[in-house]
């Protein structure tokens, strides 16, 4: 057996150890080869790859980030980019592909396997937001670090009488927002999925501060919008794939909220801190499991499919029932633990 593997999209800890479990089952129980693509498609069109041992990847499971390097590059966004991923087929004598990744990886891996080249994935996301599975590595490492940031705030936040805006990772989902504003105490939790009324958001916050003295934190994920008409918006500038560059609805919510109601407001974006550094226990478990699976699956010639987790037992689910599609937050979940506690 002989498998390409590649970390696409955004980087996420947890990516080290899929790597680690994959070559491990593939090298010691199948006596099989693993080739690593650099920087994902873009590696695997430039050919430049390395073959991944056990040796290779001892002491890697703790890592965060990826020693194949990862990038947004995808094939059918490349000239004849579908025949040189056929090319390093062929070359390489691969049974497929390994592809970890999120939605958007996920979803060219399934046009892949539509068009003949074998793939299996493996979901990577800190966002939470893939199809299919109750559960994505890196999830659970962003969340600690945000719920770890938002307990320093509230010190800060209770000694100046201040209100906080922490702003989280969130493009189009409120996962990271809601599970770590609940599990940081926050004073309102801000998410993509309910727009947001600039107006009584300030009317909440000013009823909890009137008379009294109180911190407030209010966490927004950063792909929250406000209710038409209610501030204004911001022009979001787009990068070569697509995406929109998100960051810093926070700011203008706090000055809105300042000018409302005369309370001093900071702000602190998380950013990029929220996908670095070492995985926590439950990711690398979880990730480990996952490269289990997918090199399973390929040794059982499964391709096709993406692995995911449900009712903690590891499942397989059809790429096309993944492509294009995005797991959005819970709105009765968001109601019952997160709106109930609203300046309160």
């Amino acid at each position: 057996m002989r498998i390409g593997v590649l970390t696409s999209g955004g980087d996420c800890p947890g990516l080290n150890a899929v790597l680690r479990a994959i070559v491990r089952v593939v090298e010691r129980d199948h006596a099989g080869t693993v080739v690593g693509f650099r920087d994902a498609w873009r590696g695997v069109m430039e050919d430049r790859w390395e073959t991944l041992d056990v040796a290779r990847c001892r002491g890697i499971l703790p890592r965060g980030g990826t020693i194949l390097g990862t990038s947004r590059i995808q094939p059918y966004a490349t000239p004849g980019g579908l025949d040189l991923v056929r090319a390093a087929v062929d070359r390489h004598r691969l049974d497929g592909f390994v592809v970890i990744g999120g939605e958007g990886s996920l979803s060219c891996a399934a046009d892949l396997q539509r068009d003949g080249v074998p793939c299996i994935g493996v979901p990577k996301t800190i966002d939470n937001d893939v199809v299919g599975t109750e559960r994505t590595f890196g999830f659970d490492t962003a969340v600690a670090i945000c719920s770890s940031a938002i307990d320093r705030l509230h010190s800060t936040a209770e000694s100046h009488d201040r209100v906080m805006f922490v702003e989280v990772m969130g493009r189009h989902v409120g996962h990271i927002a809601l599970h770590a504003g609940v599990a940081g105490g926050a004073t309102m939790t801000l998410v993509p999925e309910v727009p947001v009324d600039a107006g009584a958001v300030a009317e909440a916050i000013a009823r909890r501060h009137a008379g009294l003295s109180y911190a407030s934190i209010v966490v927004v994920a950063e792909g929250a919008t406000p209710v038409p008409g209610t501030i204004d918006g911001i022009d979001y500038a787009v990068d070569q794939f697509g995406h929109q560059r998100l960051g810093g609805i926070s700011q203008l919510l706090a000055a809105d909220l300042g000018r409302r109601t005369g309370i001093e407001t900071r702000v602190t974006i998380l950013g990029h801190v929220q996908r670095g550094g070492t995985p926590t226990a439950f990711d690398r478990v979880l990730a480990t499991r996952f490269g289990v699976a997918a090199a399973e699956a390929a040794a059982a010639g499964e391709w096709g499919v993406m692995v995911g987790l449900r009712a903690e037992r590891i499942v397989q689910v059809p790429l096309a029932e993944v492509a294009g599609r995005t797991r959005t937050l819970d709105l009765d979940l968001y109601e019952q633990v997160a709106r109930r506690f609203f300046a309160s």
